[in-house]
């Protein structure tokens, strides 16, 4: 059976033109827009999915558009990559062209090791395998393994398919199958019935392995510099395997070299071999050995053979990459795209928040995504020439700079002159007519909000992880690891992708408690109100999740009786409370507003919050930590997945209209300008030397002293700090007035200087 790439792709060149190879793509960065041609391998039996390849590699498409595509049909399609639980997908695919029917790949006969990130979505087969469950297969779906004899495979069972309920076969078998992927775990897909048969041992199938790992027929091998390297040839087949000759060839076919000649392996038997790298130069050394063999479907067997010179490093890329550009600039992410370099293997890109990049990577140095490179932290590696970082906010300015290099691990030649480079704004709100016909002096204020908000493409509560989680809220750290925060405690929990509840024991808590709904318990079935997303915010499970359980939010002023990190239950009064971080207390309250006003009225419910949970603790708490950069950005994705804001984050005067305590219209004459007023503090007065102003959670972005005529004594507009400090010892003694600027508005007070 073929564990090779098929030649017949070739065709896929003529209809793609326009289109990256699937190779290509797996290469960029989640949230790209491409284009991809393959072959189908898959029908409706899976559902919405659809599985292609191009003969470079596999991706699923998902969607409801593509229900019409049959398994063996060759389409162009189009859509945003997308991340579902490790499963790279096109997801949604928004557009497809059906070239009709081609010719349908083979399944690759792999071993279970080979079963990995680089198959992914192909179509693969194991051979004389079994199941380790007995009886029948579950009804709906369900996940079995089978064993190899030393070591497990995941098999999912769609319910969707012809197998569940079946009985399962007993005895060595064949499966055929997608390679699929869920969380930490790639599994094999079978698509029917007929993908589960009675295994028969061929006649001769050979497989080879160097320094005990298999590599696949016209797979590549990275020799590095090691003189001597062993190969074993095994047949798996019942009859003899004859090897009737081995050649080199390539650009240093000369410098490779391996004590086979011909000879023969015996039936279920293997036999092993040296093969020895000489350079004689120095940079990147290659060929490709073929193995001439009397195997039906692999004759010849084919490596290419990656090694490096004396020099211990790969040879440098001719020039870096070009035209960078962003074609993607959200609140909420950016993605940018460049002209491949001339001779370049691969590609670092370093990035910054507020200034150019000025470190660069070093010779012989392996990189991961997240690792600090200088003054600058690596936003993407790979081959591909695109990529989307990581930790967007809004209102930023990010530098970017795109280094070419080549070689694998240890041995990289990076190109350090003449990067491509560039910078972008994120977005900030876009909040556009959203609000348009909504006053907030109008008597009918809240049930037009309500009316306004509710209506959302809805969720689901367990898509939470593949939307907030690993669109936003996903970080990347040191040594290509990940990391996410823990919003009530501060926690910044680290881990190796992919990212997992159970694995990180952590949760989605809604800030709005489940037990306060109207509605209590909504969970089963699911309803909106259950996972809307503004309700919705990733927690450390049982340092911050438990402990709150249905508590009210509110300061702590007794007792502290549980704390974790920056999060604690304790007492306010005489009853029992949690506090959150400061950091979170504004986004806590902004998300309690917005579900009291959502889903207030809906099934004649009033969504009034509890007694025992202050509203005026809640206020305080959304006037004194406004909506930052990183809340604008949630609240803008999340826009962009439920089709609805959250409109305390997006006008913070709203809040101040509705008494949340029965949900009834406030007349209310404090704005915003009230609110910053009541915020800013100016200390010492009188001074002599030295004053300081501050606006509660806010940032200083600007400033400006005037003496009492009107006459501009001082100002600066490049700053962003907490706390303003200025001298005032150049001033003459009498009463000056300082006026300050934030990103919400402008405040002054008057100060005198003895």
């Amino acid at each position: 059976m073929t564990k090779g790439i098929l030649s017949f792709f070739a065709l896929f060149t003529v209809l793609s033109l326009k289109a990256q190879t699937i190779s290509q793509v797996r290469n960029l960065g989640i949230g790209q827009t491409v284009t991809v041609t393959g072959v189908v391998t898959n029908g409706s039996e899976l559902g919405s999915i659809r599985y292609l390849q191009d003969g470079t590699a596999g991706i699923a498409c998902y969607g409801s558009s593509l229900s019409s595509v049959q398994r063996g049909d060759s389409i162009t399609a189009t859509g945003v990559l997308f991340d579902f639980s490790g499963l790279l997908e096109l997801s949604p695919t928004n557009s497809f062209i059906n070239h009709g029917p081609a010719v349908l790949p083979l399944a690759q006969t792999i071993p279970f090791t080979s079963g990995t990130e680089s198959l992914e979505a192909q179509l693969v087969r194991f051979d004389n395998v079994t199941f380790v469950q007995t009886g029948n297969f579950a009804t709906g779906n369900s996940t079995v393994q089978v064993s190899n004899g030393t070591s497990t495979f995941d098999v999912r069972v769609n319910g969707s398919t012809n197998i569940d309920g079946t009985a399962i076969p007993t005895g060595p078998i064949s499966i055929v199958g997608l390679l699929g992927q869920f969380n930490a775990n790639y599994q094999i897909i079978p698509r029917n019935l007929l993908d589960i048969f009675p295994y028969v041992a061929p006649a001769r199938e050979i497989n080879v392995k160097v320094n005990g790992s298999t590599v696949l027929n016209n797979d590549t091998y990275i020799v590095g510099t090691t003189a001597a390297t062993n190969v074993t040839i095994e047949n798996t087949g019942v009859s003899a395997l004859t090897l009737s000759g081995v050649t080199f060839t390539g650009a240093n076919a000369s410098e490779f070299g391996i004590n086979l000649t011909t000879g023969t392996v015996a039936g279920l038997g293997s036999n092993s071999y040296s093969l020895t790298f000489t350079p004689t130069g120095t940079g990147t050394r290659t060929a490709t050995i073929s193995i001439a063999n009397n195997d039906s479907d692999e004759n010849p067997y084919i490596i290419n053979l990656y090694a490096i010179g004396t020099n211990n490093l790969a040879t440098e890329p001719t020039s870096n990459p070009s035209n960078l550009t962003f074609p993607l600039v959200k609140a909420y992410t950016v993605g940018g795209q460049y002209t491949a370099g001339t001779n370049a293997e691969n590609y670092i890109v370093l990035w910054k928040n507020g200034s150019a990049v000025t470190g660069m990577p070093t010779d012989g140095t392996s990189y991961k995504r997240g690792d600090v490179v200088g003054d600058a932290r690596v936003a993407y590696i790979g081959s591909g020439t695109g990529f989307t970082p990581r930790g967007i906010i809004a209102n930023q300015n990010y530098h970017f700079a795109v280094y070419a290099f080549n070689g694998p691990a240890g041995f990289e030649n990076y190109k350090t002159t003449t990067p491509a480079i560039g910078n972008v704004t994120s977005q900030g709100e876009q909040i556009g007519n959203y609000y348009a016909g909504i006053t907030s002096g109008s008597t009918t204020f809240l049930s037009d909000l309500s009316a306004l908000i509710n209506p959302h493409t809805v969720v689901s509560y367990f898509n939470y992880k593949t939307t907030v989680m690993n669109q936003f809220e996903i970080r990347d750290t040191t040594n290509g690891q990940s990391f996410v925060t823990c919003v009530y405690s501060g926690e910044r929990k680290v881990f190796d992708e992919p990212f997992d509840w159970s694995a990180q024991g952590y949760s989605r808590e809604h800030s709005y408690c489940h037990s306060w709904m109207p509605t209590f318990p909504c969970d089963n079935p699911e309803q909106p109100e259950y996972s809307d997303q503004h309700n919705l915010w990733p927690t450390n499970l049982q340092q911050a999740n438990t402990p709150r359980s249905n508590l009210p939010m509110m300061d702590i002023d007794g007792n502290v009786v549980f704390t974790y990190l920056e999060g604690s239950v304790g007492y306010s009064g005489n009853q029992l409370v949690y506090e959150p971080r400061a950091a979170q207390k504004g986004n806590a309250a902004r998300s309690i507003f917005y579900m009291a006003t959502a889903y207030n009225t809906q099934g004649g419910n009033n969504w009034q919050l509890p007694t025992n949970q202050s509203q005026e603790s809640l206020k305080t708490w959304h006037f004194n930590d406004l909506p930052d950069n990183y809340e604008i950005a949630r609240n803008e994705f999340i826009f962009s997945k439920q089709a609805n804001r959250n409109p305390y984050v997006d006008s913070v005067n709203f809040a101040c209209h509705v008494n949340f305590a029965n949900m009834s219209y406030l007349v209310c004459d404090a704005g915003i300008d009230e609110k910053l007023a009541a915020n800013f503090t100016v200390f010492p007065v009188p001074t002599s030397d030295k004053l300081f102003a501050q606006v509660n959670g806010l940032d200083i972005v600007e400033y400006t002293i005037m003496d009492m005529q009107g006459r501009v004594i001082k100002s600066s507009s490049n700053i962003q700090v907490p706390v303003l400090e200025l001298g005032t010892t150049e001033f003459k003694s009498g009463m000056y007035l300082l006026q300050v600027g934030t990103t919400f508005g402008q405040v002054q007070r008057e100060f005198i200087v003895e």
